[in-house]
């Protein structure tokens, strides 16, 4: 009969000093990263960590995908469609755990956010100018953003840089183009530091792909890939409003936004309409 132990011998082999050599802590920087959480409560309330925690970490995972799609857009411009879809695979998957967070911060309470909401002064979501970049990126520009990020200039330089940079979903027209799809000349021109705006003619090069998918699959799995990403955009989206109503019902947000109501509007925003559009036209005689 063998005896369960609760209690375990270090391997010999196993690094103990680390005067000289690099540990697992100074890698990661956590003195810097995990002294980085200071509530502004006074005294410091119990759930402002929670608060705190949950913005960081989306900070770092959009980090991420914002270091994810910049190599995206650059596979796509060169032509590279399978490293491109290897890019958004992994960004799908960080999307899903950006979304899974709201549950944890669903579990604040509108009385225990009450408590300490005050303090957050002027601070709020609306600012963070990684989600910024990352809605350029995927195409939603919308220059009079840039106003909030005047004070800083380094996020002002990042996104005015992106504004005038083409989308993911440019350059994925524009490798249409280089495959022989007839995609307007206007598209192919346009003003890429506005948002781009629906076209008809590239609905119907996508019900051709879709409608040949085995002559372009390639192409066509790639339209199901961004079609997938702009879906997980969505849930994310929608995960924020609800867990924001169920926190403060429709107050006003801290940044002056009116909060619940302008985070249902920008469910309405769309990235790639021409894949959703084609949906409609599949099929129809």
């Amino acid at each position: 009969m063998s005896i369960k132990r609760n209690t375990r011998n270090l391997e010999p082999e196993i690094e103990t000093n680390f005067a000289d050599r690099m540990s697992y802590g100074s890698y990661l920087r956590l003195d810097q990263l995990l002294s980085a959480q200071q509530p502004v409560s006074t005294p410091a309330h119990h759930d402002e960590m929670l608060f705190i925690i949950q913005h960081q970490t989306s900070e770092l995972w959009l980090k991420l995908v914002l270091h994810e799609l910049q190599v995206v857009r650059l596979r796509l411009r060169d032509d590279d469609l399978r490293m491109a879809m290897k890019g958004i695979a992994r960004i799908k998957h960080i999307q899903r755990t950006l979304t899974e967070q709201w549950s944890v911060l669903a579990t604040l309470t509108p009385s225990e956010y009450a408590e300490f909401r005050s303090e957050l002064g002027s601070s709020s979501g609306f600012q963070s100018y990684q989600y910024r970049a990352v809605e350029f990126l995927l195409g939603n520009k919308n220059e009079q953003l840039l106003a909030v990020f005047e004070s800083d200039p380094a996020a002002h330089q990042l996104l005015s840089g992106l504004l005038r940079q083409t989308s993911i979903y440019d350059e994925f027209i524009r490798l249409l183009a280089r495959r022989g799809f007839d995609v307007p000349e206007e598209l192919l021109e346009r003003d890429v530091s506005k948002a781009h705006t629906f076209d008809d003619g590239l609905v119907q090069i996508y019900r051709y792909i879709y409608e040949h998918a085995q002559d372009n699959w390639d192409i066509y799995e790639a339209c199901e890939e961004l079609v997938d990403l702009e879906d997980n955009f969505q849930l994310w989206r929608f995960r924020h409003m609800k867990t924001v109503e169920r926190t403060i019902g429709m107050k006003k947000g801290t940044g002056g936004s009116s909060g619940v109501g302008f985070l249902r509007r920008a469910l309405e925003l769309t990235f790639f309409p021409e894949l959703y559009a084609v949906r409609t036209e599949i099929g129809d005689l």
